[in-house]
């Protein structure tokens, strides 16, 4: 029997079971069963945290991801559930900087990983620092989850698609005024002269023995004009630093009796043993990763692939592990106007948060899935039960009479006249992975949006994430779930052993137990 056959079979006896009122009295009734199991709370201690962050993931594109996986699978999509849509508990989070209605992804890190709102366009530093002027960087700066849970003893690791020095990892270990600081070489030479420290450099000098690291950014990490590993040939890889230091073989050299390794394709990656890796850098393009749709599966890993890696190293830690994972190439799809890219970012991560579920629970790992913020991404049109979710709407303009695609861009570089006027999109591909949705209002760069994003969570006090919340307050929930940071009174420790104050009696013995055996 063909794959086509099946799930034409399979779609046919949905639809006549949807005519059944009984079927969704059924479903709702098994909804019912498994929130009422929510009443008793979970309120063990997080030994492990994981925070999984989609990078300008707001609402319609978490759902419009979730019409893409089911219609990947052949499914119609809408009926489909995303990992993250299992989670029991969800939130909404406000989004806005100290100094912009529609945030940047900057100020918005600084706020989920550090627990206090920032400005725009800066990490690791309050919203005293003034963005770009170096002088007000010093006795402003505030510290991430990250830092908390390393200085309680456990392991800590950041995984992203993008540089791992972009904005969202950065805030994890810098204080920097200006996110663009990626290395020295991007620097005005006045900031260099008052001391202040380019991200890449604060990557490995603010918090020296981050376990994990991985994603891209090796360009900002060797001296200027040095040839990329990967793309010797060519320029624009080449080395960006004007302090002639080459910070990988500064960290190798840290690192060569520590169980530590260096890997820059997927092929050493693989080669290695997490049992037998203490430490693991991972930088595996010069700038960003590619989008998920255009990775060399040879030589990339993809993001599941190195969330995978990464907890198989940090969980050895009986002390449990903190990890930021960002899906950071949603967004950048979006500002491209790439749709497309952007969903299939977002069901990647999707796959990850799914792996992630399997190597550790909910017992004793508290799982967070949040965005920084939205874009003004939508899609609309009356389309019809499993229609494409990049195809067309089922009408036409009634002003000029063309068609037009569900998805649209509030703004951004998909505006395009002909012949003054609106492109008729059918004599497109408009489902090629490149095409740019049609803007409203012409931009190189579509925007990002302001409207509040979802927080989805499971594990340990993860109904403590619930109503409509600062996004500030994410940090400190985790913190306190996991008995890190500064808010400890709840917290019993016993020679260093698991906090039990949370713990149910059963799980209590066992981990009791557990300790005396160890």
């Amino acid at each position: 029997m063909s794959m086509v056959f099946l799930c034409k079979h399979v779609f046919l006896r949905l639809v006549e079971q949807e005519k059944d009122p009984g079927f969704w009295k059924e479903w709702a009734q098994r909804t019912l069963k498994n929130a009422l199991t929510l009443q008793d709370l979970n309120k063990n201690v997080a030994k492990n945290i994981i925070l999984f962050l989609g990078d300008g993931m707001g609402v319609p594109t978490v759902t419009a991801a979730r019409i893409l996986k089911g219609q990947l699978s052949g499914q119609n999509g809408e009926e489909t559930q995303l990992e993250m849509d299992k989670f029991p508990y969800v939130a909404l989070s406000k989004t806005y900087n100290t100094n912009a209605q529609v945030p940047d992804s900057a100020g918005t890190a600084t706020a989920y990983l550090c627990g206090v709102k920032a400005n725009e366009g800066t990490v690791g530093v309050s919203a005293a620092a003034v963005k770009s002027q170096c002088n007000t960087t010093r006795g402003n700066e505030v510290t991430s989850i990250l830092k908390w849970a390393k200085d309680a003893g456990k392991s800590v690791g950041i995984v992203t698609t993008t540089r791992v020095n972009h904005a969202t990892p950065s805030a994890a270990y810098a204080h920097c005024v200006d996110r663009d600081w990626y290395s020295d070489g991007d620097m005005p030479a006045e900031a260099l002269q008052s001391g202040c420290k380019d991200i890449a450099r604060q990557l490995f000098e603010n918090i020296p023995d981050i376990d994990v690291i991985m994603g891209g950014g090796r360009r900002n990490m060797y001296p200027r004009n040095t040839p990329d590993v990967e793309y010797p040939g060519d320029k624009k890889h080449n080395g960006t630093r004007k302090d002639g230091r080459n910070l990988v073989g500064e960290w190798t050299d840290r690192m060569k009796d520590k169980r530590g390794y260096y890997v820059w394709n997927r092929k050493d990656l693989f080669s290695l043993n997490p049992s037998n890796v203490d430490y693991l850098l991972g930088l595996f393009e010069p700038a960003d990763l590619p989008y998920e749709l255009e990775r060399n599966k040879e030589t990339d890993p993809s993001l599941t692939e190195m969330v995978d890696v990464a907890i198989k190293i940090l969980r050895k830690n009986e002390r449990g592990f903190y990890l930021l994972v960002e899906g950071g190439r949603i967004d950048h799809g979006h500002h491209d106007g790439k749709a497309k890219h952007a969903l299939h970012e977002a069901v990647e991560m999707d796959r990850a948060i799914t792996r992630a579920g399997l190597l550790t629970s909910i017992y004793d790992t508290l799982t967070v899935v949040t965005a920084d913020h939205s874009h003004v991404f939508s899609f609309g049109g009356y389309t019809h039960r499993g229609n494409s979710i990049f195809g067309l709407a089922p009408i036409m303009s009634d002003i000029d009479q063309k068609p037009f695609t569900s998805i649209l861009y509030g703004n951004g570089p998909g505006f395009k006249f002909v012949n003054g006027a609106r492109e008729n999109v059918s004599t497109v591909d408009y489902e090629h992975n490149n095409y740019q949705a049609q803007a409203a209002v012409p931009l190189s760069m579509e925007t990002h949006g302001g409207e509040d994003v979802a927080i989805f969570s499971k594990g340990p006090l993860a109904h403590l994430l619930h109503g409509v919340q600062e996004q500030h307050y994410i940090p400190h929930v985790m913190a306190y779930a996991a008995c890190i940071g500064q808010n400890k009174n709840h917290c019993h420790t016993n020679s260093g052993s698991p906090s039990l104050s949370h713990i149910s009696p059963t799980l209590a013995v066992l981990l009791s137990v557990k300790w005396l055996l160890c």
